[in-house]
């Protein structure tokens, strides 16, 4: 029997993984990666780190997958469809499957209305470019969004002396991270440098080039630089017509199925359906995305996973303090268990949640994941 002919629209993280997973577990068939990315496969959490620091970072990110037998397509895709199993690239290439790995990730999440200038992102590698290249003459900047890549590229302004102000509905990383850790993040920003403003709804980004915010309640803001970090959207305009998307992006199952045979998705275009235990959940972590590449690529072939289509762990850095989190979020109340001091910047804090699991967050302590991952596993019993 012929080996299936694995496709994968996609050549992020997710995508690169799921090619690489698929040939570890013994697949010698075709597999076809179909990307849009100029520069190749590479890792996005180092470009609000290490790249807007350090130009010498862009050489590091590459994802190789020399010597694995991998055809790479570097046209987008523009159509699917399902009942031929093929998709179309937009240089006019038609591609069959026998299991289709749907991979495209997420673009920026842009406030600036239509044809106007000036709006910056950060989400691929030329953003990354850009921005560094506008910090190096800046001397004020504005910060849409507090979550981790706001805070994160607020971090890198501030690190440079630039004034930069942070504008948000809520306390930085409240939502995911609650309010203790949230109030304790804040704090350690402003000594830091960064301006943490509340505001009552959401901003509108003003001037043609753009050059400031304009909030619900008439004030107005101004910098050299505005950034949106205001979240993404899923890369499925390519999937239209074919029922596998909605507006939270490629539903998956436990198995990173699709509604559709034969189709499965992992990464950032992914969104987890309800399942009975919870309502529909977006997760766009580079650990999800490598969980379910690895999940996905086993079900394309049609084997068991060896694993869970999630990782709960991300790591963070905010203000020159490095945390890493293990375990369910969002967080609430204060940590069931305290060691060091969060005031001093080095602390090892616990949550207790009612389903039995755990979360372990290292804050300011550079404790291996490893290590983490079994604290997590028995805070419970101790």
């Amino acid at each position: 029997m012929t080996p299936r002919a694995v496709l994968i629209v996609g050549e992020s993280l997710a995508g690169t993984s799921a090619a690489r997973e698929l040939r570890a577990l013994g697949h010698t068939g075709p597999v076809t990666i179909i990307g849009a990315e100029p520069h190749g496969a590479y890792s996005r959490p180092p470009l609000s780190k290490s790249v807007l620091k350090d130009p010498g970072a862009d050489g590091t990110l590459g994802q190789d997958l020399d010597g694995l037998g991998i055809d790479i397509v570097r046209s987008p895709a523009i159509g699917a469809d399902t009942s031929r199993c093929t998709v179309t690239t937009a240089d006019g290439g038609v591609f069959g499957y026998d299991a289709l790995i749907i991979a495209t990730g997420a673009e920026a999440r842009r406030l600036a209305a239509p044809g106007l200038r000036g709006e910056l992102v950060l989400r691929t590698l030329d953003d990354a470019r850009l921005l560094r290249s506008r910090l190096r003459t800046a001397a004020s900047a504005i910060v849409v969004g507090a979550g981790f890549l706001g805070m994160e590229v607020a971090s890198a302004c501030a690190a440079r002396d630039i004034a930069v102000t942070v504008v948000d509905v809520e306390r930085p990383l409240e939502r995911i991270l609650g309010g203790y850790l949230s109030a304790a993040l804040t704090a350690r920003a402003e000594a830091y440098g960064i301006r943490c403003l509340r505001t009552s709804g959401f901003a509108t980004l003003t001037g043609d080039p753009v050059h400031g915010v304009s909030l619900r309640d008439g004030t107005g803001l101004t910098a050299d630089l505005v950034v949106t970090c205001a979240g993404e959207t899923p890369c499925t305009h390519w999937l239209a017509g074919t029922g596998l998307a909605d507006d939270l992006g490629v539903g998956i199952d436990g198995i990173c199925a699709t509604g559709v045979p034969g189709v499965f998705a992992a990464g950032d275009v992914t969104y987890r359906r309800a399942d009975g235990s919870g309502p529909d959940r977006r997760a766009p972590f580079w650990s999800n995305a490598l969980a379910q590449a690895k999940v996905a690529a086993a079900s394309a072939l049609g084997l068991a996973p060896a694993g869970a289509p999630y990782d709960d762990y991300f790591w963070t850095e905010i203000a020159g303090l490095a945390l890493k989190v293990v375990g369910p979020l969002p967080l609430t109340g204060e940590p069931a268990t305290l060691e060091g001091s969060v005031e001093n910047g080095r602390a090892l804090l616990t949550w207790n949640h009612p389903d039995g699991s755990s979360t372990v967050v290292a804050y300011g302590i550079r404790k291996p994941v490893t290590a983490l991952r079994t604290l997590a596993k028995t805070a419970l019993t101790q």
